[in-house]
């Protein structure tokens, strides 16, 4: 297992808080709440196994769209 911290800013109350990432499963998109408001936050992660990097989008998942 391979765990990340990292902080995140929630994008409902903008609160920061720790997150814990294990990037042995690839690619992965789930929600979590937020600690504070309880909002639901929405994770995305791209894991670049040959790159070794990895980037975790984060959203409050209810942008409207026109």
């Amino acid at each position: 297992m391979n765990l990340v911290s990292k902080i995140i800013s929630c994008p409902h109350c903008g609160h920061n808080q720790h997150v814990h990432i294990d990037t042995s499963l690839g690619d992965q998109e789930y929600y979590d709440d937020c600690r504070i408001c309880c909002n639901s936050i929405h994770m995305r992660l791209q894991v670049n196994d040959s790159n070794r990097t990895i980037q975790l989008f984060i959203d409050s998942d209810d942008e409207q769209l026109y």
